[in-house]
């Protein structure tokens, strides 16, 4: 079993109340950078979906600091890295909306699940750190 397995830590977010293809432009603002760092880019973001995926990274962070702690090694969160970030689509929440003649227009709330996955920088020879 590789080290880097052993402190690759996950956070999911489900039902998060906004749609995928806005969060997919902000998870694609963090995937792959340092965690430390792709958490003060989402703090300044603009975007409204920055908030709950900023959220979800910490979430990760902490996780991975739990882990850590369980199987007694070190921990520094500047040695993290985003390993990956998805944005999946939950359920559609489906509403009427009155419209001309007696008609009714439908409008869909869109929902997101939102992964984060955060694991220590490897090394060019292969291992961690």
């Amino acid at each position: 079993m590789s080290e880097n397995s052993t402190l690759e830590a996950r956070a999911i977010a489900r039902h998060v109340r906004v749609a995928p293809m806005k969060a997919r432009r902000v998870v694609d603002l963090i995937r792959g950078k340092n965690a430390v760092e792709a958490v003060s880019v989402l703090r300044f973001a603009p975007q409204s979906a920055a908030e709950p995926v900023r959220k979800v990274l910490e979430s990760a962070i902490a996780n991975a600091r739990v882990k850590a702690d369980q199987v007694a090694e070190r921990f520094d969160e500047r040695e993290l890295v985003v390993s990956s970030a998805m944005v999946d689509e939950g359920p559609t929440m489906k509403r009427f909306r009155p419209r001309a003649q007696g008609r009714a227009g439908r409008i869909n709330k869109r929902t997101s699940h939102i992964t984060v996955v955060v694991a220590p920088k490897p090394t060019k020879n292969g291992g961690t750190r």
